[in-house]
């Protein structure tokens, strides 16, 4: 059994400030999967002491960062989607921190490769930023490029972490008041269709999760959105063709309370029978 976790940590160093070590040690993870780490390489290290660490700091200091983690060994370690640029479109500004990706090396032979993905935000009014929105969607293409490689290879594959788009009105609580919003419009949404219908990509927490509402995985840290569970389900583990029938359980570590919160995400964890 391999058990993998995704969690958007809201900066490494205020996560175990707040007991996310705790969580760690409690949960037991074989893979862990960050994303808005938000620290230099020395300090991921400091706390992941015997760890094997693959990270992605980003070029603007306090910002975006991703992380692979793994008790296993890990074999090739894949940085970044700039080789999957399409022609003709823009770049982003900064495009560090989103995407790393390592092959774990599993004790019986053979290897998995696990993802750990940060898709921008984009803006939250889109029409007065559409900036913001035409990055986020020259990366989705990026991404989508990338998915289309994984999901015909014959390596079992996860991409796993906080993709910014929750898919149906299902995945949100507010999803009428969001329609024009980033994170859930059409076109976003678009691209999480494309991967599971046309790749071949399988939404585990879905596909395990019943037909909802929910179960949701961020929730703002303002108001009562946590303690009346109006949240968004914006926090995936997907699995290409190879490893979709590998996963056994599926779960969504919401903390019991808000104060036992160390981000406003919470884990996402997978158990594989491989």
């Amino acid at each position: 059994m391999l058990t993998v976790a995704t969690a958007n940590v809201n900066g490494i160093r205020a996560a175990m400030r707040r007991g996310m070590g705790d969580w760690l040690a409690d949960r037991g993870p074989d893979v862990l999967l960050l994303q808005e780490v938000r620290a230099p390489d020395a300090v991921v290290d400091g706390f992941f002491d015997g760890w094997h660490v693959a990270h992605q700091a980003s070029e603007v200091k306090g910002r975006a960062g991703v992380a692979v983690l793994s008790r296993l060994p890990l074999g090739a370690v894949r940085v970044g989607l700039a080789a999957h640029a399409p022609d003709g479109l823009p770049e982003p500004p900064v495009d560090t921190g989103r995407w790393v990706e390592a092959d774990v090396e599993l004790p019986g032979g053979g290897t998995v490769t696990a993802v750990s993905a940060y898709i921008h935000s984009g803006s939250t009014w889109p029409e007065d930023n559409p900036v913001k929105m035409i990055e986020k969607y020259a990366y989705l293409e990026k991404v989508t490029a990338r998915l289309a490689e994984l999901a015909a290879a014959p390596t079992p594959a996860l991409v796993a972490g906080d993709l910014n788009i929750a898919h149906q009105n299902v995945d949100i609580a507010n999803w009428k008041g969001n329609l024009k919003n980033a994170g859930f419009l059409p076109q976003e949404r678009a691209y999480l269709d494309r991967w599971f219908d046309e790749l071949g990509w399988t939404d585990l927490g879905r596909a395990h999760g019943g037909e909802g509402p929910g179960p949701y995985t961020w929730w703002s840290w303002r108001g009562q959105a946590f303690v009346n569970d109006r949240g968004w389900r914006i926090d995936y583990q997907l699995a290409n063709p190879a490893l979709a029938p590998a996963a056994v359980k599926v779960e969504v570590d919401r903390a019991a309370t808000y104060d036992a919160r160390w981000s406003d995400h919470a884990p996402v964890i997978v158990t594989y029978d491989l």
